[in-house]
C-alpha cells in the first residue's frame, strides 16, 4: 500500500491489520525541507543550514537531520498504516547513512507482531535512499485503533519561504579581479567607517577616506576597526570633504564616491556643480535595487531621492539609469513598468499621459535597452494574476524589473512600505554622473552597505566596458 493524494484519508483498524502488512512513501529531499524542519525544530547545526562549514564536514556537504527520516515514518504510521486513530507509543532509530540533497527516500513500515491483549502493533521500519542502500531503520509501537475512521484530507496551508540573498548573490562581484577605488567623504561616525572597513574587508572597494582626520581616527577607534590600511585625506570640515571628493572622481583618481556622516545635498550640491562637477548629459537620479521575499527576481524602483517632481525629460533619463545599472547586473532587457494610479490614459493624471510618451520614446529609440510599459498600477505591475484579471495583455505586466514611480513622493513612500510590511532589504545608488555614488543611511546595516558598493562596483565595471568598447578596444 502506498501514500497517495486522495480527497479522504482512512484507516485500518486493529483487527483489519495483518502480520506483514505494508505501508509506504516516497519523499525527495529539497533545501527547503531542511530548512523548514530546522525552522520547526529550532535544530540549526551547521551540518545541516551552512554550506560552507558543511564542505568542511565529515560528509562535506548539506544532510538532512537524522529526524527528518523519523518524521517520515511518523507520516506513514500516521496516514496509512494503521492511519487515523494511531497513537505512538515508541519508536527506535539507527542511523546507518547521511540524507544528501536530491536523495529519495523509500520509507516503508512492516507489520511483525499484533498484541491481542491491549491492541499493540509493532512495525519494523525502514528508510532506503535511490540507490537501495538503508539509511535508517529501527522498530516503532503503536496502539492501533479500534473503531473505523474516514475523514476529508485536511488542506494545509500553502507556505513560501522568505528567501534572502537572490539580490545580494547578485551582487558579490566575486568575478571582477580589482576593487573600486571609492573615496568615502566624511566618514565621521562608527556607522560609516565601520560599512567601508566592512566593503574593504569584501574586496569591493579601496576606501579613500576624506575628511577631517582627527574625527575619522575617533570614529575608527569608537567602532573599534582599523583604518591603518588606507589613505586618508585631511580636511577641516564636511564641506572641503565633499568638494575634495568630487575633485578626486573628477581627476580619476577615485572611481566611485560614497556619503558618510553628512547630509545628501551637500555632497550632491558638489556633484552638480557645472564648473567642476561630475555632470553628464542625463539627470541624476537614485535606483533602489530590491531583494523582496515575495518576489521572484530583483526589484528597482526609481527615483526616490534626487528629483520631487521630475519633468517628461528628466523621466527619460530616470528610465536610462536604471536600465543602465539593470544591464550592469547581467538583465539585458529589463521590464520597465511605469506605474500611476491606473491603467488607462486620463488628461487629468499627468503621469499617465507621461507613460503613454515615454512609451512612445522607446519606439522611436529615445530610450533604449528596455522593454517599457504604462501606465501601470502597482498591482498590475508586479502581479500576473491582477494583470489577468484587469484584461491587460503586456509583456511587462506581473514581470517587472523597474518600477517608475510618479514622483519622489511615491517612491519614497513604496520603497518604506516593501521595506516595513514586505521585509525587503535593498542597495542604493545614484547614477547619472559620472562616477556612482553610494548614499548610505544610519539605519543601513553591514549587508545593506557592502550590496551597495557591490552595485557601484558592478556599474563602474560595466561603464568601463561600454568605454573601451567605443573606443575599439
Amino acid at each position: 500500500m502506498s501514500a497517495h493524494s486522495s480527497d479522504v484519508i482512512e484507516n485500518r483498524t486493529f483487527d483489519e491489520i495483518k502480520v506483514g502488512d505494508r505501508a509506504f512513501l516516497e519523499k525527495r529531499l529539497t533545501m527547503d525541507d531542511i530548512k523548514l524542519f530546522a525552522i520547526m525544530s529550532g535544530d540549526i547545526n551547521p551540518s545541516h543550514v551552512d554550506d560552507d562549514y558543511a564542505k568542511r564536514s565529515r560528509f562535506q556537504e548539506v544532510v538532512a537531520h537524522g529526524m527528518w527520516g523519523g518524521a517520515l515514518i511518523s507520516t506513514v504510521l500516521g496516514t496509512e498504516l494503521p492511519g487515523p486513530g494511531t497513537i505512538y507509543l515508541g519508536q527506535t532509530l539507527r542511523f546507518r547513512a547521511p540524507v544528501r540533497l536530491g536523495d529519495v527516500l523509500h520509507v516503508a513500515v512492516k507489520v511483525t507482531e499484533k498484541q491481542s491483549r491491549n491492541h499493540h502493533v509493532i512495525f519494523a521500519c525502514e528508510c532506503r535512499n535511490q540507490h537501495g542502500d538503508i539509511v535508517i531503520e529501527g522498530e516503532a509501537e503503536v496502539l492501533a485503533p479500534t473503531e473505523k475512521i474516514r475523514r476529508p484530507r485536511a488542506e494545509l496551508p500553502a507556505i513560501r519561504l522568505s528567501e534572502r540573498g537572490r539580490l545580494h548573490e547578485i551582487l558579490t562581484a566575486a568575478d571582477h579581479p580589482a576593487p573600486l577605488r571609492m573615496a568615502v567623504v566624511h566618514p565621521v561616525d562608527e556607522s560609516s567607517i565601520r560599512g567601508a572597513v566592512e566593503a574593504a574587508a569584501q574586496r569591493l572597494i579601496v576606501p579613500v577616506l576624506v575628511g577631517p582626520k582627527a574625527k575619522i581616527e575617533a570614529a575608527a577607534n569608537a567602532a573599534d576597526v582599523d583604518i591603518s590600511a588606507f589613505e586618508l585625506i585631511d580636511t577641516p570640515h564636511s564641506h572641503a570633504a565633499a568638494a575634495k571628493a568630487v575633485a578626486l572622481a573628477r581627476d580619476g583618481q577615485v572611481d566611485a564616491l560614497m556619503k558618510g556622516s553628512l547630509p545628501t545635498s551637500e555632497l550632491l550640491h558638489e556633484v552638480v556643480k557645472r564648473e567642476g562637477g561630475l555632470r553628464t548629459e542625463r539627470c541624476l537620479s537614485h535606483v533602489m535595487a530590491f531583494d523582496v521575499p515575495t518576489y521572484p527576481r530583483p526589484l528597482f524602483i526609481t527615483d526616490a531621492a534626487i528629483t520631487i517632481y521630475p519633468t517628461l525629460e528628466q523621466k527619460r533619463d530616470i528610465i536610462q539609469n536604471a536600465v543602465e545599472l539593470a544591464h550592469a547586473l547581467g538583465n539585458d532587457n529589463p521590464k520597465v513598468a511605469i506605474l500611476s494610479a491606473v491603467e488607462t490614459i486620463n488628461p487629468k493624471i499627468i503621469s499617465t499621459l507621461d507613460a503613454a510618451a515615454l512609451c512612445k520614446m522607446a519606439d522611436r529609440g529615445q530610450i533604449t535597452g528596455a522593454t517599457l510599459d504604462g501606465p501601470l498600477a502597482f498591482d498590475n505591475a508586479v502581479s500576473e494574476a491582477a494583470a489577468k484579471t484587469k484584461g491587460i495583455h503586456s509583456s511587462v505586466a506581473g514581470q517587472a524589473d523597474i518600477l517608475l514611480a510618479p514622483d519622489l513622493e511615491a517612491a519614497n513612500m513604496l520603497m518604506k512600505q516593501l521595506s516595513h510590511l514586505a521585509d525587503a532589504t535593498g542597495a542604493g545608488l545614484v547614477v547619472g554622473a559620472r562616477v556612482p555614488i553610494v548614499l548610505t543611511s544610519r539605519a543601513d546595516d553591514a549587508l545593506t552597505r557592502m550590496a551597495s558598493c557591490a552595485l557601484a562596483l558592478l556599474l563602474a565595471d560595466y561603464q568601463q566596458q561600454q568605454s573601451n568598447a567605443l573606443k575599439g578596444e
